[in-house]
């Protein structure tokens, strides 16, 4: 699915953020795919949250704002939401993460997928969303904050 990114290599971790997709800055991303968009976290995240073991996706047929959760996953270090990068329906959502949740970590912009949401208003949503190249101006700051959080310069 991925082909070109954007990519920044910082001691053990290499943090890649795909063309063509759209983000939010709370490091979800968003693939458009005619109505409907299909949903998970960035690299960033899965990186920083360590190895996920466990995923709960909202139901199906739910209704959904920007930023509103559609999943929650449990990490060795925390549990987190994954805050939808776009409004609508809630499609599908990816059943291999209830048996095999280290996909989120192996794959975050292929099979590590969460939902797919039937778009309600994709052009308001995308006035909230950033670019891969934006987002990719974003992470470089994170990291830089996790760095120095780790006494590292």
């Amino acid at each position: 699915m991925v082909e070109e990114a954007y990519q920044i290599k910082v001691d053990k971790w290499t943090f890649r953020v795909p063309k063509g997709l759209f983000y939010n800055e709370n490091d979800c991303w968003a693939k458009i795919e005619g109505e409907v968009a299909r949903v998970g976290i960035a690299d960033f995240l899965q990186n920083m949250t360590s190895d996920i073991i466990f995923v709960q996706f909202k139901e199906l047929g739910s209704k959904i704002e920007q930023f509103d959760e559609i999943a929650s996953f449990e990490s060795t270090k925390a549990l987190l939401d994954l805050i939808s990068p776009v409004s609508g329906t809630i499609e599908k959502v990816n059943e291999k993460l209830s048996e095999s949740p280290e996909l989120a970590n192996k794959d975050p912009y292929g099979e590590g997928w969460f939902a797919v949401i039937k778009l309600e208003n994709f052009e308001n949503d995308r006035q909230n969303l950033l670019s891969a190249q934006d987002y990719f101006e974003v992470l470089k700051r994170k990291v830089e904050t996790e760095r120095r959080k780790l006494g590292k310069q």
